[in-house]
């Protein structure tokens, strides 16, 4: 009796067993099968679990389709990409701007679909500050801009734009300048002829002549310069290529710089104090950073007062080659250091009308340092000078050792 009765209590477990089997791995209901006893609060407890994870999961469907959902409202192309450059998903503006489709181009790496070689030194530079421009796959007149940015911990998000109409005024805007600068120039070269000419001569102008056209000379000097400027800005906004780029011999460049910076110091005086360091070349283009170098030089000396201090140097620092200029000027207020590098701003109106600056000077040394690479740091305090520093990252060939 003892047998059967274990054999049954046996083939009854097993048989829970079966049912509980089916219920889980072939059964479509969520309700378990009726039982009583210790199996019917198995049950129940399996039940109530599958409830709770049925729910999380449409609470999990429901935040997914409301994140796809916002991904396709956007106006910009969206991909999430692995580590390693796969696709893993993206919206249906990807497929417009960037001819990526999805869910068929998934796995495949970005740079395999986009092949582009302003975006493949993007990838390698590994510095996702800054945004990429490519031509759009489907027209080559279209720019596009592209942002990387680190999504989550093993992820990342690439957002694209139509940037086209961004591009082209801005080339407007540049041709405008270009082209008015230029049409100034013949009128500016004629009216200082005239009024060359008529204080050359012999016959003695009264004096408040002689001080009208005094007046008018100065003032088509300075706007002669503030049309070469505006030239100057115009070149360097236009975008380099790295075949324009060479070795420069910047010590041989700065010292032609300080010839002409002791002739422009000839009124204030300055003590001017220079450490070159003799072996130091660039790869860069010429004209660009004797432009960048220039202008920061001239504004140590128009904004130093007399008999001031002003400081230049050039050398490497670890894996950097670094450009100084210090002087113990008036100095710039915290407020104003983070605009200085915009066109036309001048932290004291009244100042640049005496010494006859433009507001261009550091917007050209801007668009330069774009150009190569390089960082401007600006270390100032009012009453205690200015300190503006460059830095520029040299290649292995160029370390000294």
């Amino acid at each position: 009796m003892l047998c059967l009765c274990a054999l049954a209590y046996l083939f009854w477990n097993y048989y829970q067993l079966l049912r509980l089997i089916k219920w889980l791995w072939r059964s479509k209901t969520i309700f378990p099968p009726q039982a009583s006893g210790v199996w019917g609060r198995i049950y129940d407890g399996l039940y109530r679990q599958k409830k709770q994870h049925r729910k999380k999961l449409k609470q999990l469907n429901s935040k997914v389709r409301q994140f796809r959902d916002g991904a396709e409202a956007l106006p910009d192309a969206a991909l999430v990409l692995s580590n390693d450059l796969t696709i893993l998903w993206g919206n249906k503006k990807a497929q417009q701007i960037l001819g990526v489709r999805w869910p068929s181009d998934m796995g495949q790496r970005i740079d395999n679909l986009l092949r582009f070689p302003e975006f493949t030194q993007y990838l390698e530079a590994n510095q996702f500050e800054h945004p990429c421009h490519i031509p759009s796959p489907h027209n080559n007149e279209l720019r596009i801009e592209l942002r990387l940015m680190a999504y989550g911990t093993d992820q990342i998000l690439l957002l694209a734009r139509d940037v086209s109409k961004i591009f082209r005024l801005e080339e407007m805007r540049r041709d405008f300048v270009a082209n008015v600068s230029h049409e100034l120039k013949t009128p500016l070269t004629v009216v200082r002829g005239y009024v060359e000419m008529v204080q050359s001569t012999e016959n003695v102008l009264d004096p408040q002549w002689s001080k009208a056209f005094s007046t008018i000379e100065s003032q088509v000097t300075r706007m002669d310069r503030l049309v070469q400027q505006l030239l100057v800005l115009s070149r360097v906004e236009i975008q380099a290529d790295e075949e324009d780029k060479q070795s420069v011999n910047i010590p041989k460049l700065l010292n032609g710089l300080l010839e002409d910076a002791h002739w422009l110091n000839q009124d204030k005086q300055h003590q001017i104090t220079a450490d070159i360091d003799e072996s130091l070349n660039l790869n860069g283009i010429e004209s660009e950073l004797k432009s960048a170098f220039s202008n920061l030089i001239a504004n140590a000396i128009a904004y130093t007062p007399a008999n001031g201090k002003i400081e230049i140097s050039w050398k490497q620092v670890d894996a950097k080659a670094k450009f100084s200029v210090k002087d113990n000027g008036a100095g710039i207020g915290p407020e104003d250091l983070h605009r200085l590098t915009e066109r036309f701003f001048r932290v004291d109106k009244s100042r640049s009308r005496d010494t006859g600056g433009s507001g261009l000077g550091l917007a050209i040394v801007k668009h330069v340092l774009n150009h190569h690479n390089a960082k401007l740091s600006i270390n100032s305090q009012l009453g205690e000078g200015s300190e503006f520093v460059i830095f520029f990252e040299l290649k292995p060939q160029q370390l000294c050792n």
